[in-house]
């Protein structure tokens, strides 16, 4: 799958790499400029150290890390310029499938420069401890950059535990047992009481690849992926599902909100409602190609329609948020893909032409938390999580695809 590995040369990460490698031949290949972010004086202190010691400065790091000025350094500047270096050395092995493995502040500043975001994201897309992130890179006009997509964000870890089985004669065993850690758990990034969560459903306009065009009933599938979803979703205490008018939207908010009371039997006030703005399906079925360059087949004005209806359906969720009422908000909003990347968009305050950047699956969930409240800027969790659909999961990677993983 992977034509080969990069990593800082620190032993976590090398011990890291070397159990991802395994028996491969390649070389593991260590890169000075993939190490975690330098803070200079602040570098070994513990937090109370930090604030005892410098003050203001410490605040200014927490608050305005771009800005952060220390020792005649801007440590989250330079660490955004070693992240665009890095990239000219990956991807010189065009077509080819890498692995990075690097600390959390620098696998941020390798996704936001892939993006081309700036030094001010940094804390703004979540990386966990062993999450996983994929980014597609494909192939443009000869002397042009390469198309970029955040396939997904942040992707947290396989838990492994021992289930203890009684075989024959009464031997026992432990076989080993994987299973996905939930993407709300607490993994990475701020605390939050503020949550909103995109379930992203729908075959009309899905842009996952070929699941649809394998499965000879498309609605049975939408059906069985809202099940799946509403599983993932049965620990979530949430206050409100916004849905999409169209109806595989209505029927999944719906299997979401049973299983939710179900759970919350006679404690669950939950709030259900539509919203217009929320609806895609119609613009989907203008774009008959499937894909990571699925941008490409909408025409300005079908972008233009999909973006305004995001600036109206983006204040509204937020304002589901807002309720001082509670002071633990989750509001669910499930929508077609299209859709949730628009609101993607505005949640990271780009423009309509950067949707592209943006790839989500039908079935898939993805978080984004307010640690400051709605009023401030969303944190972006993970997005496009499909774990919990099983056999309907889309990989994290395709030897097919010119990816890389970080």
């Amino acid at each position: 799958m992977y034509g080969e590995v990069w990593m800082i040369p620190l032993n976590r990460s090398k011990r890291t790499a070397e159990v991802i490698w395994g028996s491969r031949k390649e070389k593991i290949i260590t890169d000075y400029d993939l190490r975690e972010i330098d803070l200079y004086s602040f570098q070994g202190l513990l937090k109370h150290e930090g604030k005892s010691k410098f003050g203001d400065a410490y605040s200014h790091w927490q608050t305005d890390a771009s800005n952060f000025y220390i020792d005649g350094h801007y440590p989250v500047r330079e660490l955004w310029s070693r992240a665009r270096s890095c990239w000219k050395k990956v991807l010189a092995y065009d077509g080819r499938s890498v692995l990075v493995v690097a600390h959390n502040a620098v696998n941020q500043a390798l996704i936001g420069t892939a993006l081309g975001l700036g030094p001010e994201y940094f804390r703004v897309l979540v990386q966990s401890n062993c999450g996983v992130s994929a980014l597609d890179f494909s192939p443009s006009s000869e002397g042009s950059p390469p198309y970029v997509c955040l396939n997904r964000l942040n992707q947290p870890p396989l838990l492994v535990c021992a289930e203890s089985v009684y075989g024959d004669n009464n031997n026992k065993v432990a076989p080993v047992v994987q299973t996905p850690k939930s993407p709300l758990a607490e993994s990475g990034g701020r605390k939050a009481n503020k949550r909103m969560v995109l379930v992203s459903i729908g075959s009309g306009s899905c842009i996952n690849e070929g699941i649809y065009e394998s499965h000879p009933e498309g609605k049975n599938l939408d059906a069985e992926l809202s099940q799946k979803v509403a599983e993932l979703l049965s620990d979530v205490n949430m206050t409100s599902i916004i849905s999409s008018p169209g109806a595989v939207c209505t029927e999944a908010a719906a299997v979401i909100s049973n299983v939710q009371k179900a759970s919350y039997s006679g404690t669950s006030n939950l709030v259900m409602k539509q919203s217009q703005d929320l609806d895609s399906e119609n613009i989907a079925e203008q774009s008959i190609k499937l894909g990571q360059k699925w941008f490409a087949t909408l025409n300005s004005k079908i972008v233009t329609k999909l973006w305004d209806q995001s600036g109206q359906a983006w204040p509204y969720l937020l304002s589901e948020l807002s309720y001082e009422s509670q002071l633990e908000n989750v509001v669910v909003a499930v929508a077609p893909p299209l859709s949730h990347i628009a609101l993607l968009g505005r949640c990271l305050n780009l423009t309509k032409e950067q949707l592209s950047l943006f790839h989500l699956d039908s079935g898939s969930v993805t978080v984004i938390d307010f640690p400051d409240g709605p009023a401030k800027q969303g944190v972006v969790k993970c997005t496009n999580y499909t774990a919990h659909l099983g056999k309907w999961a889309a990989p994290i990677s395709k030897s097919s695809l010119h990816n890389v993983e970080l």
